[in-house]
């Protein structure tokens, strides 16, 4: 039955991919007038202040011409709300939306540790991420087209470039949406979606529409909501993960289906909720130990900031299935304690724990590393792009972070975290390093790191930072077998200065 929704699914995904395609072709990558959408809760506004302050999440743009996309509900608001002086210019009509975002950012590191890059020399990149949105908004039925351009400048080869940096040429979005304003006269919304779509599920750390990456999770599928207006929300879907290719037009495979419930209660202050469950098969690798078919199960807690206020966040979440021909059962714990203090520059100073289990053994029955799923990194680890040595599988990291606004539109953060294997037999994540006899120790080392944003609008920003890893001694006890490469066990330094505008 499954097989047989993905080749149904495939065929009407096709024409909609031409159709996507041939806007995209024609188009190049080149005030208020309804209202903007009132499901966005509670969650996407505490979100916006748990690790990053205060920022302008949920602010309408002077002079936005935008009406409410097709979109609007799957992903964060701030990723479509901007000012469209390209369709202005144009004179489009309301009812018609045509947006450009385009982004660069230059990225260095030194002292390369993954196993993939034995030469161990500097690693500098310019990363460029062009998007084009086209959409026809009416009342309640709803079309989108978003094409992403995903490139990559001075790689050379030995370098480290994979699908999280290049993507040329693809479709991001492409959906329609039907939209209910007063199901049977209860005053709840419904929402369905279909096609190709990027969402957002609470935190992230499952299912998020990456930012800092230079390319993004997408999904074929349907999508569909019922809410009642900030109170609470329940979401489902049942989606093909898009196989991202760096130059061939990316697909979907039957053979990989992802499903799942997402619901958010937001009628306690203190106390906002979010019950989860994600179905994942994945049998797409010949190689049996790669195939994956897994339940997750999480419960997140929390309270959202406020000046002169303590506030937290709890996410607890387990998996259960097969890896393979081998039982899969791990876990991620996460909880952050933070104030805000009413003070000159609203200071925020948070204290936070991840725990992500590893795997002891590959030779035993039990599978034990926790699998993020299609999750996002940056906002609450340190920068992913070309750099991003840590995951949530196999780690455990304490940590803190100081976040202050000196002036409108400029934020300023200071981090530290501490970081561990949870254990030592376990691979270190994605970067092919791994002692298998535990002789290594699990002590990864810590990272500083210091962060400068500056949002002049919705239309223009900059984004610099600096990350010193000084790196544990296991790096200094792996045998070398394991593949480190030359000056692997070196401290490693990552710059990055990156600008965004929107059209």
């Amino acid at each position: 039955m499954l097989d047989q929704f993905g080749m149904n699914f495939c065929a009407v995904n096709r024409l909609l991919i031409g159709a996507g395609l041939f806007l995209w072709s024609v188009t190049g990558v080149a005030d208020a007038s309804s209202e903007i959408s009132s499901q966005h809760t509670h969650s996407e506004i505490a979100d916006s202040f748990l690790l990053h302050g205060v920022e302008e999440q949920n602010d309408v743009p002077p002079q936005s011409s935008v009406l409410e996309p097709a979109d609007a509900v799957l992903i964060r608001k701030k990723e479509w709300l901007w000012n469209r002086y390209l369709k202005n210019a144009l004179h489009l009509p309301d009812w018609m939306d045509l947006g450009l975002e385009q982004r660069t950012r230059f990225e260095v590191y030194d002292h390369p540790w993954r196993s993939s890059q034995p030469l161990g020399r500097t690693d500098p990149q310019i990363q460029q991420r062009s998007r084009l949105r086209f959409g026809l908004n009416g009342g309640a039925l709803k079309l989108l087209f978003e094409g992403q351009d995903s490139r990559v400048h001075l790689a050379d080869p030995g370098d480290f470039v994979n699908t999280g940096i290049r993507n040329e040429w693809d479709i991001l979005q492409l959906l329609v949406s039907a939209t209910g304003e007063n199901l049977f006269g209860t005053g709840l919304r419904t929402d369905l979606h279909v096609g190709r779509l990027t969402m957002d599920f609470g935190r992230r750390r499952l299912i998020g529409r990456n930012d800092f990456r230079n390319t993004s999770n997408a999904f074929d599928g349907v999508h569909w909501q019922l809410a009642k207006a900030q109170d609470w929300r329940v979401r489902a879907f049942f989606v093909e993960p898009v196989l991202r290719e760096e130059t061939e037009l990316d697909e979907q495979s039957k053979r990989s289906l992802f499903w799942g419930i997402y619901g958010e209660s937001n009628q306690v202050p203190w106390l906002h909720l979010n019950l989860y469950y994600f179905g994942l098969n994945d049998q797409r690798s010949s190689a049996i130990s790669a195939q994956r078919s897994f339940s997750t199960f999480g419960l997140r807690l929390y309270e959202d900031p406020g000046k002169g206020q303590p506030d937290y966040e709890i996410e607890s979440i387990w998996q259960a299935g097969n890896r393979g021909n081998t039982d899969h059962f791990a876990h991620f714990q996460h909880i952050a304690l933070g104030y805000t203090y009413d003070l000159p520059w609203s200071p925020r100073f948070l204290i936070y724990y991840d725990y992500a289990s590893g795997d002891r053994s590959d030779n035993d029955s039990q599978d034990s590393a926790f699998d993020t799923l299609f999750g996002a990194r940056r906002f609450e680890y340190m920068p992913t792009g070309n750099f991003g040595p840590f995951f949530r599988t196999n780690i455990s990291s304490p940590g803190w972070r100081l976040i202050v606004i000196p002036i409108t539109g400029w934020k300023l953060q200071l981090k530290h975290r501490v970081w561990y294997l949870a254990n030592s037999r376990g691979a270190f994540a994605s970067n092919g390093l791994q002692d298998t006899s535990g002789g290594s120790g699990n002590y990864l080392g810590q990272d500083v790191e210091f962060r400068a944003q500056w949002k002049i609008n919705h239309n223009l920003e900059f984004d610099a930072g600096y990350v010193h890893w000084f790196k544990g001694s296991y790096f200094d006890r792996l045998p070398a077998s394991a593949g480190l490469p030359l000056g692997g066990q070196k401290d490693s330094n990552f710059f990055y200065i990156l600008t965004k505008f929107r059209l």
